[in-house]
């Protein structure tokens, strides 16, 4: 497939400081080229949900003019949108079903009726399960059973990670969307789509802990035997390390926020305790000298809360001391000098900031090759799962898809040319299939992850009020 029939995919992620639209398109070798880019200040959402209507419409609009702007060809009006916020929850649920004719080899549809049967899970009134993800399954008494299509059997049953979150809180980020006129294709999970753009099949075998510190919330998801086994939203995050250093030193917000992000520390031994910041005085007040010791303190104090959080979600899952892979931290948050140092030190695991760069394209792009856009990349990589194992195709017409027959995707390496070249006129492209090979594989660790996902976020929350939105 040529890069101009490859669809261009937007991600939208709304954040509690900001909002990030980033237009991307893959390009031969299956790296994913930024077409557009647009931010803008957040306002309206705290700690992942919306507050307030009209100023989350105002962010969005923004960041998506930004994107536009950056790149005039650009006619697109369908986004992926991340979806996080201290609402969303996670359980662990097991469920069995014996089989009526055991002759018959068990089918998909013993699976998909095994996963039915847990949406009669019980959860508390207002959420709504958003989906049920099976980690292994058990047949008559053969446990940890991956895939059982195939085996025969009296008896199927599988432990299922059920992610759930409130109706009402995933409705209104999507009318925002809708308001904003633009046309949310898909809701994704944040930390799903953060773990998408920062972990490699290396990582899914060893057995990894995504965090992903944003603004308003740490998002966690944890992997562990190629599976999905955790996921959890920790409603702390770096709003809430700025508000500390606000109240605790006595300064403005802005004047917090910039401290913390140009001479912030997470390990209070590594300040220097020489060092002084000075800001200037109210109103004619006298100017105040802050030290750079009593900053990294705070810092620290708050971050090792956070992490604390993250080893009690392990702890909960018996992963606290078998994750071989460690923490990949991403995420505004990671930015935080010896940020990893301090994890190590709290969590006696091995730690690293993860960085989208492996799916990006370079050039133009290496300016988003920062933890901070992990989640909208972890988006477009999604969409990219959808039109790739969804046998959908670009019309080119406002970002649309339509449906092609299977018959339609011929690869490309079908068109054997008549005369074959000279050894060393074959060299470049011995290359470029080594490239397509690698590129292949890191699809395939894209494709392990969002597969496991049952359906689509969006359809379980449209109805007829969310139809008559415009």
């Amino acid at each position: 497939m040529s890069k101009n029939e490859q669809p261009i995919i937007v991600g939208l992620d709304i954040g509690t400081t900001k909002v990030v639209a980033i237009a991307g398109r893959k390009n031969e070798y299956g790296k994913v080229e930024i077409l557009g880019f647009g931010r803008a200040d957040s306002a309206g959402v705290s700690h992942g949900v919306v507050m307030n209507i009209e100023q989350c419409i105002r962010s969005i609009e923004q960041a998506f003019e930004r994107c536009l702007l950056s790149n005039p060809n650009l006619e697109l009006k369908e986004v992926y949108v991340g979806i996080a916020g201290q609402h969303i929850k996670s359980l662990q649920t097991r469920g069995d079903r014996v089989r009526s004719n055991s002759d018959i080899e068990i089918s998909q549809d013993d699976i998909d009726m095994l996963v039915r049967d847990q949406n009669k899970t019980y959860i508390p009134a207002g959420d709504q399960i958003i989906d049920i993800v099976p980690q292994d399954f058990t047949v008559d008494n053969t446990a940890y059973v991956l895939d059982p299509i195939g085996m025969s059997g009296v008896k199927i049953g599988a432990n299922f990670h059920v992610i759930t979150g409130d109706r009402n809180a995933i409705r209104n980020i999507k009318r925002c969307v809708d308001k904003s006129g633009l046309i949310t294709r898909d809701l994704v999970l944040q930390p799903l789509a953060s773990a998408a753009s920062v972990m490699n099949d290396e990582d899914l075998e060893a057995g990894v802990a995504i965090v992903d510190i944003g603004g308003g919330t740490t998002d966690m998801a944890v992997f562990f035997d190629g599976i999905l086994k955790h996921t959890a939203v920790i409603p702390y995050a770096g709003v809430n390390i700025t508000n500390d250093i606000r109240n605790g030193l006595g300064v403005l917000r802005a004047q917090a926020e910039q401290m913390k992000v140009q001479f912030g520390t997470a390990l209070a031994d590594e300040a220097n305790s020489n060092a002084y910041i000075t800001i200037p005085g109210l109103r004619g007040l006298p100017p105040k000298e802050i030290s750079v010791k009593n900053l990294a303190h705070i810092i620290q104090a708050r971050m090792q809360e956070i992490l604390d959080y993250v080893m009690y979600h392990l702890k909960q899952i018996d992963l606290d001391k078998r994750l071989y892979g460690g923490i990949i931290l991403t995420g505004g948050g990671a930015q935080l000098k010896h940020i990893t140092q301090l994890t190590e030190f709290v969590t006696g695991m091995g730690a690293r900031i993860g960085y989208p760069n492996e799916h990006l394209a370079g050039g133009h792009a290496e300016s988003l090759m920062n933890p901070m856009y992990s989640t909208c990349i972890g988006l477009i990589l999604r969409g990219y799962h959808d039109f790739e194992n969804g046998k959908m195709r670009f019309t080119g017409e406002g970002g649309n898809f339509i449906r092609i027959n299977s018959e339609e995707l011929k690869p490309i390496m079908n068109d054997i040319p008549d005369s074959v070249p000279h050894v060393e006129e074959k060299i470049p492209e011995i290359q470029d299939e080594i490239n397509r090979q690698k590129v292949r594989k890191r699809n395939d660790n894209v494709k392990k992850l969002f597969d496991g996902l049952k359906g689509k976020f969006m359809k379980m929350f449209e109805d007829v009020e969310d139809q008559e939105i415009s």
